[in-house]
């Protein structure tokens, strides 16, 4: 897993954010997509880190809403491309946050 260099509005955390990062990381798979499809991580995290959780269903936006609230680990899911998926989880203590692709779980 490679750890992702934070560009100046991870290094610290702007008002509009709902929880700490951590150190961020990416798995190989996540990687490789955000490659493949030219994008930027930073923007699916800027999003994650606002409360932006993507598609999720009902009942998985009512778990990170608890999950902020008692500190459990949150999780965003997005669609990147066609029929293609990244997830980005923080984990209950906050200490890091991860990139990676639904079947690297």
């Amino acid at each position: 897993m490679a750890a992702i260099c934070h560009p100046s509005f991870i290094n610290r955390r702007p008002e509009n954010t709902l929880f700490p990062l951590g150190k961020t990381y990416a798995t190989p798979g996540a990687v490789a997509l955000l490659q493949e499809l030219e994008l930027s991580p930073f923007e699916l995290i800027a999003r994650h880190w606002q409360g932006d959780w993507g598609n999720l269903d009902p009942e998985d936006v009512q778990t990170n809403a608890a999950a902020l609230r008692y500190g459990y680990r949150l999780l965003s899911n997005y669609e990147i491309g066609a029929g293609q998926r990244l997830w980005i989880i923080t984990e209950a203590d906050r200490s890091a946050t991860t990139l990676l692709l639904p079947e690297e779980y």
